[in-house]
C-alpha cells in the first residue's frame, strides 16, 4: 500500500498543489547538534540523537533515496532502533509498512492509543472532507502504545506525549527533553505564522483549531517554550509565531493563506544536495 500510495502522491498531489506556496520543507541537514531532518519532497522525517543514541521521529514515505540522505547524515538504519509516529499518513509511516524497503523492521514503534485503532482497522483515516476513505496501513513493527501526557524514557531520552486530535482522531506530538517539539501535521507555518494543517486533509478541522488551543495552554501552564518542528514547513522558536493564527485553518483555495517564500512544487527536490546537508545548520522562520 504505501508504495502505491507513494507514487500516488508525488504525481497527482504535486499537481493539486503546485503553485499554491502550501509546502515548505527543510532540506536534509541539522537543525542544530542534535536534531537532523530528511526531505523527502515536501515532508520531512527527523532524527534526535544524544549520547550515544538515535531516535527517529516520524518514518516519511515509502521512499527510495532514504539511506542515500541518511548517508549524508551520517546516520545508519540499522541504528534506529526506536520510532515515535505522530500519526498514520502514508507521508508519516511509509518506511514501516509492510511493503517498504525494511530499513527499519526491528525498531520500535511508539504511536497514541487512539492512532492505532487506524491500524488495527477499527478506524479508517478519512480526508478531503470525508469524501475519500484511504485503504488501511498494514505495519508490523513491535509497538508501544502511548497515553495523553505520558511520559518516558529512551536510554535517557526524555519523551511527553501531547493528544492533540483533529488532522487524525488520534494525533500525537512529542516534546523531547523538554526543549524540542515534534508537531507531525498539528500546525501549518504561513509568512506571517503557525495555522491549523491543511483543511482538506483534517478528520475534523473545529476539532484540530480546538487543539492547537489546548496545547498552546499546556506549554504556557508547563513553562515550556521549545522549538516547534513541523513535518512539512521547517522550524521556529518563537512561540507567539507558532501560534499565531492558532484558530485559523490553513486552506490551500484561498490565496491570502500562503507563503511566498516557499517553493512552487515542493514534489521538486532538485536543491537538496549532500553539499548543503553537510553545510550551515538549516534556518528557522518567524525570526
Amino acid at each position: 500500500m504505501s508504495k502505491k500510495a507513494t507514487e500516488f502522491q508525488k504525481k497527482e498531489m504535486s499537481k493539486m498543489y503546485r503553485g499554491k506556496q502550501i509546502f515548505k520543507p527543510l532540506n536534509t541537514g541539522w537543525i542544530d547538534d542534535r536534531v537532523a531532518c530528511v526531505r523527502e519532497w515536501v515532508a520531512n522525517i527527523f532524527f534526535y540523537r544524544k549520547n550515544g543514541t538515535t531516535i527517529m521521529i516520524d518514518a516519511g514515505y515509502n521512499y527510495d533515496r532514504l539511506p542515500e540522505k541518511m548517508e549524508w547524515l551520517k546516520i545508519k538504519p540499522q541504528d534506529i532502533k526506536h520510532i515515535l509516529i505522530t500519526h498514520q499518513d502514508t507521508d508519516h509511516v511509509g518506511a514501516v509498512e509492510k511493503d517498504s524497503l525494511g530499513l527499519f523492521n526491528k525498531a520500535k514503534l511508539y504511536i497514541g492509543e487512539i492512532e492505532n485503532k487506524y491500524l488495527t482497522g477499527e478506524m479508517r483515516r478519512k480526508v478531503i472532507y470525508h469524501l475519500y476513505k484511504l485503504p488501511q496501513v498494514t505495519i508490523n513493527n513491535e509497538k508501544v502504545l502511548l497515553k495523553d501526557k505520558e511520559i518516558f524514557y529512551i536510554d535517557d531520552i526524555k519523551i511527553e506525549c501531547f493528544l492533540v486530535p483533529g488532522h487524525t482522531w488520534g494525533h500525537m506530538v512529542y516534546l523531547i527533553d523538554d526543549k524540542y517539539l515534534f508537531t507531525g501535521d498539528t500546525i501549518w507555518f504561513g509568512a506571517d505564522g503557525g495555522y491549523s494543517f491543511i483543511s482538506a486533509l483534517a478528520e475534523d478541522n473545529k476539532l484540530a483549531v480546538k487543539s492547537l488551543a489546548l496545547l498552546e495552554n499546556r506549554l504556557k501552564e508547563e513553562n515550556i517554550h521549545p522549538l516547534f518542528i513541523t513535518g512539512h514547513t521547517g522550524w521556529t522558536d518563537n512561540f507567539e509565531f507558532a501560534f499565531a493564527h492558532k484558530d485559523e485553518i490553513c486552506s490551500p483555495f484561498k490565496k491570502r493563506v500562503n507563503d511566498p517564500t516557499a517553493p512552487y512544487d515542493a514534489y521538486n527536490e532538485s536543491d537538496d544536495t549532500e553539499e548543503n546537508a553537510n553545510g550551515e545548520y538549516l534556518k528557522g522562520v518567524g525570526r
